[in-house]
């Protein structure tokens, strides 16, 4: 396949990587304030111009700005992105894994595109006991872990239906950070580092990722992926079938049926990606356009802002910061306590339609109280008196008024761990996303009932939330959306807030401190600085400042957090169109 993609142009894209910051730890600190201490960095994390895009990684974001210069559009710049996400970022997304596409056209038209990751079809509920009892690293490391792959199917149909450029002129920044390699940033080097022992039992994976002598690579050496470039080449030129029933299918069922596991090639080959109904909420007038299950995120989302709709947000932050977090965290724990009792696949199970009515959260909101933190909440009931009727995040937005909010995952760090050999696939672990017992809690400390259970070809609840903001005349406004787990749900949420509710621009919005509730364990969540007001950690690893003291007055058991979720997100403003990245890592966000 030709090469287009200037070498100049990709080793100035090289050297930047060095300097990648870690999503899932050692993050750097910013208050609310002081957001971006250094400026060099501060000049990648927004960009205003009339095609935009915002990513976790330059490579990937340039990879964008290519497709753009090329005359792509938004659809054409989301999926180059991902895929060069799934070389440059592959601890947390790729080939292996799977994806939630939300997309708004230049027509006005909603596409959800659903590309979760599937059950094997000899899946069941019983699959990870042994003696009777739950084990929860089956579903967390190894062969048993993994689910069949969905992102190729969903940028594919996603392209089919909206993209303007040739499907293999996509793939050509992934295949050259592949082929020629890339500086290992900081987030590549903690992810390694984390997982180096269960890496380094699969020959694949050790041999990709580790030294000789099982070490991990420092931060600045290149990591080059020639068998991934080939699979990339491969998906190029042949398309998904390639993936689905051809050679990568066949060699990944052979392997893997010789570590125990239950993936086949009717598995493969039965794969979909889904285009479903989005959510549609109103919140302050605007539309709040969300993600339907398999996601969570979309449901408790307009949940949440239902709830808030109630009370004067904007009013209750200028009187008390502390008030304000107080309030955020009583409807998270309300939303996350349904999610564990309600949510499933919504093509398996009932999902109850009262989650996301304003009548419903009008019953919730009455058992908030502004002066104290409520205990024992427990999920609401279709009795209520109202009617019965870690991932990566990247967005895109182009002049003609396409808007993409795309969350990509293999779940937690480099997936159940297992690289194909001569592929260099990174296959997922998103068989720990359903209940694998109900109650158990899974990776992020979710439990989940029977609704989430286990089932052949059945899709494993996600907390991903790509959204869409559309004002009252339909109108784009803001996108947004994060990785981190559950974390997800409650960043994209205050994300939203931080707009609307206190008129910040999406940069601010997404660098100032967040709090995280997922109501089992009862704890607040936060990150240092919270409110902007920065003290040091005292010897149990907490903060105590004015917002903190007044938490813990309320009743809020807290524990500090290095950092809540990476968020990205795109704003229309006067200037154009406003694409930050978030300061807890070292991405890019581009604009022409």
């Amino acid at each position: 396949m030709a090469r287009t993609f200037h070498r100049r142009q990709f080793n100035r894209a090289v050297a930047a990587t060095s300097l990648v910051g870690s999503a899932l730890g050692g993050a750097a600190l910013f208050a609310e304030e002081n957001r971006f201490a250094e400026s060099d960095r501060a000049n990648r994390r927004t960009a205003i111009g009339a095609n935009v895009a915002a990513t976790v990684h330059p490579l990937a974001s340039n990879a964008a700005l290519k497709i753009y210069q090329n005359g792509g559009n938004a659809i054409d710049a989301a999926i180059a992105a991902a895929l060069c996400l799934g070389v440059v970022d592959g601890h947390n997304s790729g080939l292996g894994g799977g994806c939630l596409m939300l997309i708004r056209t230049q027509g006005g038209a909603i596409h959800a595109i659903d590309g979760r990751e599937t059950a094997p079809a000899a899946a069941s509920e019983t699959m990870y006991l042994r003696n009777g009892k739950p084990v929860a690293e089956l579903s967390q490391t190894g062969s048993l872990a993994c689910a069949v792959p969905g992102q190729i199917a969903a940028l594919k149909l996603a392209h089919d239906k909206l993209g303007s450029l040739r499907w293999v002129s996509l793939f050509e920044t992934a295949i050259e950070a592949a082929e020629n390699g890339y500086a290992i940033g900081l987030a590549t080097h903690n992810a390694i580092s984390s997982e180096r022992e269960n890496l380094s039992n699969y020959e694949a994976s050790k041999a990709v990722l580790l030294k000789p002598d099982g070490s991990v690579p420092k931060v600045g050496e290149v990591l080059r992926q020639p068998d991934l470039a080939k699979t990339l080449e491969n998906i190029a030129k042949y398309g998904p079938g390639w993936f689905y029933a051809g050679d990568f299918a066949k060699s990944a069922v052979e392997y893997l049926d010789k570590h125990a596991g239950i993936l086949t090639l009717q598995d493969f080959g039965n794969y979909k990606a889904i285009e479903r109904t989005a959510i549609r909420t109103s919140y302050r007038g605007n539309q709040v356009i969300g993600f339907p299950t398999p996601s969570s995120g979309g449901i408790h989302i307009a949940q949440m802002l239902n709830m808030l709709e109630t009370f004067d947000v904007a009013k209750i932050y200028a009187k008390s910061k502390a008030e304000f977090f107080h309030l955020l965290a009583e409807c998270m724990k309300r939303a996350f306590a349904d999610r564990a009792h309600w949510l499933g696949d919504s093509d398996f199970v009932d999902v109850p339609k009262f989650l996301i009515d304003p009548g419903y959260a009008a019953t919730l909101t009455q058992q908030i109280s502004l002066d104290k933190a409520s205990a024992n909440i427990e999920h609401g009931s279709m009795e209520a008196d109202v009617d019965k009727k870690h991932t990566t995040h990247l967005a895109t937005a182009d002049s003609k008024g396409n808007w993409v909010a795309l969350t990509s995952t293999v779940n937690t760090t480099w997936g159940c761990k297992v690289m194909i050999p001569g592929t260099g696939v990174m296959l997922n672990n998103e068989m720990d996303d359903f209940s694998i017992s109900p109650g158990v809690p899974n990776a992020f400390g979710l439990v989940g009932s029977a609704n989430n259970a286990i089932a052949a070809n059945k899709r494993p609840l996600s907390s991903m939330s790509p959204t869409i903001v559309l004002s009252k005349d339909g109108t784009p406004t803001l996108s947004c959306g994060a990785a981190g787990g559950p974390k997800i749900i409650n960043a994209t949420l205050q994300n939203i807030v931080r707009c609307i509710d206190l008129n910040q621009p999406i940069d601010q919005a997404i660098a100032s401190a967040r709090v995280h509730q997922q109501w089992r364990p009862d704890i607040v969540y936060h990150e240092p600085n919270l409110g902007g007001l920065r003290q040091p950690l005292n010897e149990n690893g907490n903060e105590k400042n004015e917002v903190t003291e007044q938490l813990t007055s309320l009743g809020h058991p807290l524990k500090v957090s290095s950092s809540l979720a990476i968020a990205q997100g795109i704003q229309m403003t006067h200037r154009g169109l406003l694409a930050a990245t978030d300061p807890r890592t070292d991405g890019q966000a581009i604009a022409m």
